[in-house]
């Protein structure tokens, strides 16, 4: 089983699963991944990079969601 690690979403501490992809934590906080930009670390991580890049214990995300309508 693999162990927990604690990270920071948009400010607040979060538990996620060891080898959790960036990906991966989008669909556990129920967020579309087509609506949404994503800074991890104090750098923008471009969507082509979700799927391989795996979070880590301390890590820090700030993630955007747009918001469409008018």
């Amino acid at each position: 089983m693999e162990k927990g690690i604690t990270i920071q979403v948009n400010g607040e501490r979060k538990k996620a699963a060891a080898g959790t992809t960036v990906a991966g934590l989008l669909a556990q906080l129920g967020l579309n991944a087509g609506r949404v930009a994503v800074e991890h670390n104090l750098q923008i991580l471009p969507k082509n990079r979700w799927e391989e890049t795996a979070i880590a214990e301390g890590d820090r995300f700030e993630i955007v969601q747009f918001v469409g309508g008018g």
